[in-house]
């Protein structure tokens, strides 16, 4: 893996980190997955037409269907997610989501796209994937916690299957319909905006009440969100999904600091200790 492609990753690891902190903070508030899709395509409006227009790009069939498909799925897994963090903790249900999304991608893309990751990087793979589980902890006890803690897992359990599918299609996307991030990120936010109508229809003051109460954090993960997915775009189109997919997951290590730190989660020492697993594994990816 090249050092271009670590910077990439890790940067958009801060942005993603970063982006879920404020969408934790929003918690079951209506409209909130809707308004921050909606906020992010009208941002991307003006770069996608400047682009398609200086590129002269046209989209061919194939593309619009991966486009399509990928924007489903990301609805999907916006909507999974808010409702795991609408029950559960960040320190629970983001390691968790993360942590099972690398895993099934990485064997979607040993057994799908035919990728054979050297030894170093299956190393890093499991120390990593490893201490994001130790970081979420025992989850027979979780499990045993009530209904809000099993309705979290179960969600981000949903959430990780989503993340592993769309990296998928969006690595093939990229990677061999080569379509450009920029177009390929913008065209299915445009398209996931369009797709969340329903969950808005009936709830326009529940969501006009989420604007004015979180506008900033709407306008946070409309930023921040879309950055950080380009990031790893770019990044897929020269570098395997087996390495971008699960050093990815070092985000977890800066979630787990917002959780415990800015609000007041627990386990604070344990998720210490997984950062310096997880840590192991992004350096054997790295140099992998």
């Amino acid at each position: 893996m090249t050092h271009l492609a670590v910077v990439l990753v890790l940067t958009a690891a801060l942005f993603h980190a970063s982006w879920n902190f404020l969408a934790k903070r929003t918690g079951k508030s209506p409209g909130f997955v809707w308004l921050n899709s909606t906020v992010s395509a009208i941002l991307y409006l003006p770069a996608l037409a400047l682009f398609l227009l200086l590129t002269k790009t046209q989209i061919q069939g194939m593309q619009a269907l991966f486009i399509l498909i990928s924007a489903c799925l990301q609805a999907g897994y916006c909507i999974f997610l808010q409702r795991s963090y609408g029950t559960g903790d960040l320190s629970l249900s983001y390691p968790l989501a993360r942590g099972t999304g690398p895993l099934f991608s990485t064997l979607g893309a040993i057994v799908l796209l035919g990728e054979r990751p050297s030894l170093g990087a299956l190393i890093g793979i499991v120390a990593l994937i490893g201490g994001v589980m130790f970081l979420m902890g025992n989850p027979w006890q979780l499990l045993r916690q009530g209904t809000d803690a099993r309705a979290a897992i179960g969600y981000a359990l949903l959430t990780g299957l989503f993340i592993a599918t769309y990296t998928l299609i969006d690595k093939y996307a990229v990677g061999v319909l080569l379509i450009s991030p920029l177009l390929m990120d913008g065209a299915s936010t445009i398209a996931r905006s369009g797709l969340l109508i329903p969950s808005v229809i009936g709830k326009w003051d529940g969501v006009c009440t989420t604007w004015r109460t979180y506008r900033l954090e709407v306008l946070g993960v409309a930023i921040l969100g879309p950055l950080a997915y380009l990031l790893v775009l770019s990044a897929l189109t020269f570098s395997p999904v087996s390495q971008v997919a699960p050093m990815r997951e070092c985000s977890v290590l800066i979630g787990a600091f917002l959780g415990t730190r800015l609000l007041a989660e627990k386990h604070a020492r344990r998720r210490l200790i997984s950062a310096g697993v997880i840590l192991v594994g992004v350096f054997l990816l790295a140099i992998s």
